[in-house]
Parts: structure tokens; C-alpha cells; sequence
């Protein structure tokens, strides 16, 4: 697999720039009526503050689709959005999507009760709705960040870097373009410690690297596994809804996150 750097590809500034306003933009009245400095409805806030967070999630694809047209042309934009409708990346990749964030998603809910931890209940209401959820994570659930992150940023990233340096940087704008869900309420960010996260976002930046590149360079699949990593944790649960907590089962997830992208990222040497 080849990794060579290319120190002469610039960096598009105006997709993260786009992409926090976007974002940060429509989760700010939520930060600020999180941290009580605007003091607007609170049943309003609650019922409009997932909406919000969805809409601001297309934020790096809004980007995307607006740095191609403004660097390359409205020409170019259609054949980067036709270029997530390829689901021919093969049934390795999907089995792999599926066993390693199942896998990590059940050692993380499973290892702590052996250690006098709660296996916590499942979050659906019945593991045949789960095909449906599956779908709204792709699609609406943190899936669609893909269109921006791995569509467009990533091969970008790491041309200029590298593979492991590119996406530890992605990783780490990836967490930071998060921050502001840590101060609404409604979000489950409140609940996460934030260094863990830092730790998973690094290492599903690798693993989700790893799937583009197996899967023939189809961006569709970045889509896939980030809404499958989402759409696990309601299965298997892995926090808790409290705060003042040790969150063992997250710090355990996020950390099988990292290893699963790491031993992703070593076997691209032998392909």
C-alpha cells in the first residue's frame, strides 16, 4: 500500500472553516442556554436540540460540497456526490465493519461485570428494530459526517502527512469539532469523559482510513462503519446516563477503538 507523503498538496482551510461554522453556529443557542447565559424555553430547547445536533452533523459535507465548488468547480461536485453510491466494497469489508465495532461494543459492556460493574440493559426496545436504526445512524446518526471527514479531508490529510500522521490530526479536529456537545444537555457528550473520546476518535479515524482504502477507495463505507459504531451502543450499552461517574465501559470502548484502528493501520504494509 502506498503511503508517500506529498509535501506540495495545500490544505483546503476553507472546508474546517465552514465546517465549524456550519456546525458551531447551529449548536450555539444550546450552548448557551446549556450554560444558562441565554435563558430561552427549556421544554423549546430540549425539543429542538437533537434536530439541531442532526442538522449540524452535515456540517463537514456541507463543506466538502462547498470547497470542491469553489476550488475545482460546480463540475466536480457531482461526480464526489456520485461517488457515494457505490455499495461494491465487498463482503470482507462489510463482515469486518460489523465484527469489530460488534466486538468492541460487547467486550466493552461485557468485561466490567466481572469486575462488579452493571451490564446495562439494552436501549431498544427489541433487536429487530435494529436494522432501522442502523440505517438512521448512517445516514443522520453521525454517518453523514463521512461525506466531509473521510469523502473529502481525509485523502487530503494524508497525502500532505501521511496516513498515520494525517489522521491523528483528523482524529483530533474531529474530537475538537465536538466540544460544544459537551455543554447541552440533551447531547450524550455530557456524559463522556472527554480524554477517552479523544482516544476513540483517534483510533476510529484509523480503522475508518483502513475501510475506504480495502474498499477500493469507496467513501461510502467511511459512511457505514461510522453509523455502525453508533448504532451499537445501544445494544450493547456502554454509558451511563449520569454524571459524577466512572465511565469504565466507555474508557474501555474508546480504548479497543484505538487498538482495532492501530492493527487496521499496521496491516495496510502488508496489502
Amino acid at each position: 500500500m502506498k503511503t508517500a507523503v506529498s509535501n506540495h498538496k495545500s490544505i483546503p482551510i476553507r472546508f474546517f472553516v465552514v465546517t465549524f461554522l456550519w456546525s458551531w453556529l447551529l449548536w450555539l443557542p444550546f450552548v448557551l442556554g446549556g450554560l444558562d447565559i441565554w435563558d430561552w424555553d427549556a421544554t423549546l430547547r430540549s425539543n429542538l436540540s437533537m434536530p439541531a445536533i442532526i442538522l449540524g452533523a452535515f456540517g463537514p459535507g456541507v463543506a466538502a460540497v462547498f470547497s470542491i465548488k469553489t476550488l475545482q468547480g460546480k463540475s466536480a461536485v457531482k461526480p464526489f456526490l456520485r461517488s457515494f453510491f457505490s455499495f461494491n466494497f465487498g463482503w470482507k469489508v462489510w463482515g469486518i465493519i460489523f465484527g469489530a465495532m460488534g466486538l468492541a461494543n460487547f467486550l466493552a459492556w461485557y468485561i466490567p461485570g466481572f469486575f462488579g460493574y452493571e451490564r446495562l440493559s439494552m436501549l431498544l426496545p427489541t433487536i429487530f428494530v435494529f436494522p432501522i436504526y442502523w440505517l438512521l445512524m448512517v445516514f443522520f446518526g453521525g454517518g453523514q459526517e463521512e461525506i466531509g471527514w473521510r469523502g473529502y479531508i481525509m485523502p487530503i490529510l494524508e497525502s500532505r502527512f501521511g496516513v498515520w500522521l494525517g489522521n491523528t490530526i483528523l482524529g483530533i479536529i474531529w474530537t475538537l469539532w465536538h466540544v460544544p456537545l459537551w455543554f447541552i444537555p440533551d447531547s450524550f457528550q455530557v456524559f463522556m469523559p472527554f480524554p477517552a473520546f479523544l482516544i476513540g476518535c483517534i483510533g476510529l479515524s484509523f480503522f475508518f482510513s483502513w475501510v475506504v482504502k480495502v474498499s477500493n477507495h469507496k467513501p461510502l463505507s467511511a459512511l457505514m462503519a461510522h453509523g455502525t459504531s453508533n448504532a451499537m451502543l445501544p445494544v450493547f450499552p456502554s454509558l451511563v446516563l449520569a454524571t459524577g461517574v466512572f465511565q469504565i465501559h466507555f474508557w474501555i470502548l474508546e480504548i479497543l477503538y484505538f487498538i482495532i484502528g492501530m492493527i487496521a493501520m499496521l496491516s495496510l504494509k502488508k496489502q
